[in-house]
């Protein structure tokens, strides 16, 4: 279990500095990389049946779709059913 908290403790921490950084910049700039961002994701589900998720990931998808509206949902690459199953077992 230690383990679990270092590895979502240095997610966390990773995507709080990406954060940051994305805040800095300017719209046009975070536009194209969304763009590029999407287009890598729809190559990765052509070739990746099922990624394979750490205990870390899923805690942290869980709590940033809590962020996400609903409607963005079908964004991630699980299903909406999977990351309120996730929620509930991060809140419980």
């Amino acid at each position: 279990m230690p383990g679990v908290v270092v590895s979502l403790v240095y997610l966390a921490v990773g995507r709080v500095l990406e954060l940051f950084v994305l805040l800095a910049r300017r719209d046009v700039g975070k536009d194209i990389e969304i763009l590029v961002l999407r287009h890598e994701l729809a190559v990765l589900r052509r070739q990746v049946p099922r990624p394979r998720l750490r205990p870390a990931d899923r805690v942290l998808l869980a709590a940033l779709s809590r962020a996400l509206p609903r409607p963005r949902w079908p964004a991630l690459f699980v299903s909406p059913k999977t990351v309120l199953r996730w929620h509930r077992g991060l809140v419980a």
